[in-house]
């Protein structure tokens, strides 16, 4: 049986087989007796992506990493790069300094603060992120060509991103193939990125996305 620890561009976390490209965590917020999630969904503002394999490190999915025998952080697991930024996680500056330094560099280009730090855009996120209670907006699909490489929006649970102008449908396994614009006319649809990511989406960051995108 999965554990459930597997995150949908959401922010909702599943009991799926598949893990995907990346790790990441919001803090510790699972019982290591059971390997089950308490009621709380975060436990730090900090949302944060990390790389599956990180020097030697050995952990244990969910179990009690610390020292003394006591729960670490929860191990999250996000298709892709794409995928975790629109749930509302930012690289991480431990096993992903330079991503994260140039997160948080172009989230400084785009909002015009001179010195950004991590918690900034974490603060900002926070109110953003549908899994700590941020509402999607709407949007119309002749406005999508407008959104960044990377966006993500629904159409009720269906959700796709946005890639050299077409739109791919999102699945835990992987995307489906391109299709146009023009096949969603008509539907309600929201956007599920969260805005500060997308500003800085739109100042030249380039997510990390799974290997079915390039299909």
């Amino acid at each position: 049986m999965p554990l459930q620890n597997r995150v949908d561009p959401f922010g909702t976390i599943h009991a799926v087989p598949d893990r995907g490209l990346f790790t990441g965590n919001r803090g510790i917020i699972h019982d290591p007796e059971t390997k089950t999630l308490l009621k709380k969904r975060w436990a730090l503002p900090a949302w944060i992506i990390c790389v599956r394999q990180f020097r030697d490190v050995r952990r244990e999915p969910m179990g009690r990493n610390r020292k003394g025998g006591k729960a670490g952080w929860t191990e999250l697991f996000f298709l892709d790069e794409v995928t975790a930024l629109a749930g509302g996680h930012r690289p991480c500056f431990f096993c992903q300094r330079e991503r994260a330094r140039d997160f948080v560099g172009r989230f400084g280009e785009a909002f015009g603060i001179a010195e950004p730090r991590a918690p900034m855009v974490d603060k900002r996120l926070h109110k953003e992120r549908l899994a700590s209670g941020g509402r999607p907006p709407g949007i119309a699909v002749e406005d999508l060509a407008g959104l960044p490489d990377g966006a993500m929006f629904a159409d009720g649970r269906t959700v796709y991103a946005l890639r050299r102008g077409k739109t791919l449908r999102w699945s835990f396994a992987g995307y489906g193939p391109p299709a146009d614009y023009g096949l969603l006319k008509g539907r309600t649809l929201s956007l599920l990125t969260p805005a500060t990511t997308l500003a800085v989406l739109r100042h030249g960051f380039r997510p990390v996305w799974h290997p079915t995108a390039e299909a």
